[in-house]
């Protein structure tokens, strides 16, 4: 089989390289890839936000498998072209995508369906959000999301109405988030840790994949502004079977279920962000894709081949049985760019990171890197935000988080900036 993995972050990274090491895998390539990614597999330059492109690219290779790893290729329904020539993805459709795409689509379609998650209001104009608040209908802190694609930055915990005012004006006066913020979701604020729970859908029906906690806040102790993640752990010390299988039973198998009856048939991996509430868990947001860098955690535990199981669910032929998972806990640590989740300065050279790469049990996953060929030698060098995903594996989670601080050690670039308390909730929460 020779799969094309779609994209160039970290998940993008992890993906390859499991793929790269699995029975019956002939070849992988990965577009457009990383300075991480070309180490292990061939990345060919491509515009992802192109589904023409990408599938002149699969049908030159001869590609058996296309697997894609974010978002916006398939809000631009790369899925659907793909599937009008015949060539097998991994991934949904553009109407099914709508459940990450639009936040107004996926809070409805719970409505509809009797999905356990927020009460909420959708508005439309500036002056009819900034109404909502002031009667106060949803109570105080206010979740505040933009309904388009914002790179996971588009969502406010408002803790009163003047931060929730603020948060309407840059979405859908100051257009912060582009198109993505002309309307907002508000939410009633949940109470509870956050769990990410992966599964994957053939269309008619899936089977869970794993669990994970995610750090959204740029600093330590959950402080600062959202950033698209730095850093996770996995599995999550919370869920257990009972509570998985409620999961899947409550949400997973109706979100299935009701997007088929919507004529829009979810082939693909399914992220549910989970709030555990006193009332049971409730849904925060839907990801259509793998999480990142949940995804850096999660694929290094996964024992069985990955590439068939893809394959068969994008063939609409999910084997029913659970993937084998590995015992190891998993801890990952984001290296973020100086200023991030903001913009900052990019192209500044990365060392340390073979020294890293040879501690014993990390892994060292790229995000946003990129090669340049100097006389004598080739540099690795920072390309924007998330520049990499450290992973240490051990038995405990403290095993776990003292291997992927040790990688984190062995690495420097100028402006460096990284989490110090990535995993401390699981060693709290768990005697494992």
């Amino acid at each position: 089989m020779k799969v094309l993995v779609v994209g160039g972050g970290g998940r993008e990274h992890a993906l390859a390289w499991k793929f790269a090491a699995e029975r019956g895998v002939t070849e992988v390539l990965c577009a457009p890839g990383n300075a991480g990614i070309a180490r292990i597999v061939r990345c060919v330059p491509a515009d992802v936000a192109d589904p023409a492109s990408m599938l002149a690219l699969a049908e030159r290779e001869q590609i058996d498998l296309t697997v894609v790893g974010p978002e916006l290729p398939l809000d631009r329904g790369i899925a659907d072209l793909f599937a009008s020539k015949s060539r097998m993805v991994f991934g949904p459709t553009r109407a099914a995508a709508q459940l990450e795409c639009s936040k107004v689509f996926a809070k409805t379609f719970m409505s509809r369906h009797g999905i356990p998650t927020a009460h909420y209001r959708t508005c439309e104009t500036t002056t009819e959000a900034m109404a909502v608040i002031a009667r106060g209908e949803l109570g105080f802190p206010l979740v505040v999301k933009a309904d388009g694609i914002a790179a996971g930055k588009g969502v406010v915990v408002a803790a009163d109405r003047h931060e929730a005012e603020a948060a309407v004006r840059a979405a859908m006066d100051d257009r912060q988030f582009g198109d993505a913020g002309a309307r907002v979701v508000f939410e009633e604020c949940l109470s509870g840790p956050e769990v990410s729970f992966f599964a994957i859908s053939d269309g008619q029906r899936a089977v869970p994949l794993a669990t994970a906690q995610d750090h959204k806040r740029v600093f330590d102790d959950d402080k600062g502004p959202n950033t698209g993640g730095m850093g996770a752990f996995a599995p999550s010390p919370l869920i257990d079977e009972g509570l998985e299988s409620r999961v899947m039973r409550e949400i997973v198998e109706p979100v299935v279920t009701g997007l088929r009856a919507e004529g829009r048939e979810y082939r693909g991996f399914l992220y549910v962000g989970l709030m555990l509430t006193y009332d049971g868990p409730r849904v925060i947001e839907f990801n259509v894709r793998f999480g990142d860098p949940e995804a850096q955690v999660v694929i290094p535990m996964i024992a069985d081949d990955l590439a068939p199981r893809l394959a068969a669910a994008a063939g609409g032929a999910l084997d029913a049985a659970p993937l084998k998972m590995r015992s190891e806990r998993h801890v990952g640590v984001v290296l973020a760019s100086q200023g991030y989740p903001q913009s900052g300065p990019i192209r500044l050279p990365i060392t340390g990171l073979d020294d890293a790469a040879c501690v014993r049990d990390v892994l060292v996953f790229h995000a946003a890197t990129a090669n340049e060929h100097v006389p004598g030698a080739e540099l690795t060098l920072t390309a924007g935000g998330r520049v990499l995903t450290v992973v240490g594996r051990g038995a405990t989670y403290e095993d776990a988080v003292a291997r992927a601080y040790e990688g984190v050690s062995k690495i420097t670039f100028p402006g460096m900036h990284y989490r110090r308390d990535i995993g401390a909730k699981a060693c709290v929460r768990s005697p494992s």
